[in-house]
């Protein structure tokens, strides 16, 4: 009699990180040569955990040292808890359960759900990791996702169609301490989407199909200049991590040894307690050079492999590439290209990041906003700000976004020449860049228009700062006007309807004399002088949504 294991085959797909092309992981998908057997699964069980069992000693079989995917119904979890004989074919693979994501599937409905948070919580206990899958697709309730607190959440990418919804799911992972992935990306366009976003993972046809073996390389599209723009602060480094080559602070030196000579491509292994806290850092070429030495295999083989090893150097998920840059900096030279791990709020590894990565990424930052600098001013262009703008909509964050420009310009040139012109622009930007703290940005847009980023408590000493310098061109006096919209979190949806609650407010303080200052709300009408003499005018509407302002011109 045949048994369901003679048909049963499984293929692998990668996850990929799409702004580094590495692979974080292998999902292990089911693919039976007959039958439904995720079907009968989702009806029993106790199959689908000898599925996942099988799915783990099948990745086994491929030799992928990847961090691995392995689905599980939400309703076995709930039925049968937190699944020992997984645990136990994950340690009798020689992986550790943190190298392994359990990716909890749908359907939700009719599942108990405090027997299914009991049942991740004794999943957690055994140090794997947690990923709500088929969210956007599925019946999974928010707030059970919410008190999941899973370490990864997979998206379908039928909702990149609405980004707003995957930004949103973005800020929700941030307060979760969840990375967001995007499955189902067929195209470069969805792949871009994904990015746009805020989406950290991705996978899908676009990178690698499913195959019977682990992929070795996998497509990544080519960034665009715009998908580059980042933050002055710098990249998050959960943009770069890769997986990290682990194995028990235990482990000898002929293991090591044998991990590093069969996977050319690992540069460095970790020794990791019995929680998965890195304790020390065996770097691939200092290592190799140990024991090629007279002796070396002799001495160290059976050894422990920690004796060769470095404290090893870590950051929090939440940094950014310049504090990696940061801990890369302090000590000897020799280990400027160790791996830095990366580890979560109790200190576990979740992968490594590799000095190249952040050092090409930067570079490639910092070229992008080279050819993006305004040559008369230094200043970047709009491209930068609204890059910003759309972040902190992501991230749910409020802002200031305001438009400043000088009063009469073409008259300034006419009267006193375009060098005065030109040496009066500079000096407006300067003062906008001395003005611009606490994580304000600022950005020359062309002629003598500039835009302002701003926290919302930083708008009145910056306003001050501009607004009551003498400004002057060829011994003429000059002012200045500036529009200003308060941005809530929800009040808009991306930098292009911020733009469009600023318009009418440039354009009402346009209409006030001497220099000038109007301020509004997005989604509130109306707006405040706060600068300037405003003559009779007859308001007009705005654009929905937007603060209503007065016409005029000046």
């Amino acid at each position: 009699m045949h048994s369901w294991t003679d048909t049963l085959r499984f293929a692998f797909q990668p996850v990929v990180n799409p702004t580094t092309g590495a692979v974080a992981g292998l999902e292990i998908l089911a693919r039976p040569e007959s039958g439904d057997i995720l079907a009968e699964a989702r009806r029993d069980p106790e199959l689908d955990c000898r599925l996942a069992v099988s799915a783990v000693r099948a990745a086994v079989r491929k030799e992928t040292l990847l961090p691995l995917f392995v689905n599980v119904f939400a309703g076995t979890l709930a039925d049968l808890g937190g699944l020992p004989s997984l645990h136990d074919a994950v340690r009798e693979a020689g992986r550790l359960p943190w190298e392994v994501t359990i990716d909890i599937c749908p359907p939700y409905t009719h599942v108990p759900q405090p027997a299914l948070l009991e049942a991740v919580a004794a999943l957690r206990r055994q140090g794997f990791r947690i990923c709500a899958d088929g969210v956007g697709d599925g019946d999974v309730p928010l707030r059970l996702l919410s008190d999941l607190t899973p370490d990864l959440v997979k998206l379908d990418a039928s909702l990149l169609v609405r980004p707003a919804v995957v930004r949103a799911m973005r800020t929700l992972c941030d307060g979760l301490g969840a990375l967001l992935a995007v499955e189902g990306v067929e195209t470069e366009g969805q792949c871009a989407a994904a990015l746009a976003a805020g989406a950290q993972l991705a996978q899908g046809e676009l990178f690698a199909p499913p195959a019977r073996r682990p992929a070795a390389d996998v497509y990544v599209p080519p960034r665009s200049p715009a998908d580059l723009s980042v933050p002055r602060s710098g990249p998050s480094v959960r943009e770069f991590v890769r997986p990290a080559a682990l194995l028990p602070a235990t482990a000898s030196a002929g293991q090591v040894r044998a991990l590093l000579t069969g996977s050319p491509d690992v540069s460095g292994v970790l020794l990791v307690d019995a929680e998965g806290v890195p304790v020390r850092s065996v770097h691939r070429s200092r290592f190799l050079l140990s024991m090629s030495g007279r002796y070396g295999h002799a001495l160290y083989a059976d050894r422990p492999a920690a004796k060769l090893g470095d404290v090893p150097r870590t950051v929090g998920v939440d940094a950014t590439a310049w504090e990696v840059l940061d801990v890369v900096a302090v000590g000897g030279r020799d280990r400027t290209s160790d791996d830095v791990a990366v580890v979560d709020e109790y200190g576990r590894c979740v992968g490594v990041v590799r000095l190249a990565d952040l050092v090409r990424a930067l570079a490639e930052t910092r070229v992008e906003e080279a050819a993006g600098l305004n040559p008369l001013t230094r200043l970047p262009g709009s491209d930068a700000i609204t890059g910003e703008v759309d972040r902190r909509i992501a991230a749910g964050r409020p802002f200031a976004l305001g438009w400043l420009d000088i009063d009469h310009f073409k008259q300034v040139n006419d009267d006193a020449g375009f060098a005065a012109g030109d040496e009066l622009i500079r000096a407006v930007g300067r003062a906008l860049q001395q003005a611009a703290t606490g994580g304000a940005r600022v950005g020359h847009i062309g002629g003598d228009d500039f835009l302002v980023l701003a926290e919302p408590e930083g708008l009145d000493p910056l306003a001050a700062a501009v607004l009551d310098a003498p400004w002057s061109a060829g011994g003429r006096p000059v002012t200045l006007s500036l529009a200003t919209v308060l941005c809530a979190p929800g009040s808009v949806t991306d930098h292009r309807q911020a733009a469009a609650c600023l318009a009418p407010l440039k354009k009402a303080a346009k209409a006030l004399r001497g220099a000038s200052w109007v301020l509004g709300r997005a989604g509130v009408p109306g707006h405040e002088t706060r600068r300037g003499v405003a003559p009779a005018a007859t308001p007009t509407p705005a654009p929905a949504g937007c603060a209503v302002a007065e016409p005029g011109g000046r």
